[in-house]
């Protein structure tokens, strides 16, 4: 089974920018594709963007032109930059590998990111 431990966030202005890290382990990070998801309080866990181990990204509309994911695969990591934030973006993320059907490894501690003035 594999871990994940995610780090990075904190409380940022409105308009400000963080950057999420995800470490994997390298049974799960290598072969499949790397997502980050965010659960704001009293919502459902959601899909915010993801990564194919070739560096192909995909972005949920909120996240588009705002957020960044990225892959070090020498480091089993992957990166959230996120610019622009606004409170909509509250939530703790979270990071998983998975596949067409969902997310595949049992969730890390996630990282809060709290957006407010």
């Amino acid at each position: 089974q594999g871990q994940l431990v995610e780090s990075g966030g904190g409380l940022v202005q409105p308009g400000g920018s963080l950057r999420l890290s995800c470490l994997a382990s390298e049974s799960i990070f290598t072969f499949y594709y790397m997502g980050w998801y965010r659960q704001a309080p009293g919502k459902q866990r959601d899909l915010v963007a993801y990564i194919a181990t070739n560096g192909t990204t995909n972005y949920v509309d909120s996240a588009k032109g705002r957020f960044t994911i990225s892959r070090d695969n020498a480091k089993n990591t992957v990166y959230l930059q996120m610019n622009g934030l606004s409170p909509e973006d509250t939530a703790v993320y979270y990071c998983n590998a998975l596949d067409d059907y969902g997310p595949l490894a049992s969730w890390g501690q996630g990282t809060q990111v709290t957006v407010s003035s």
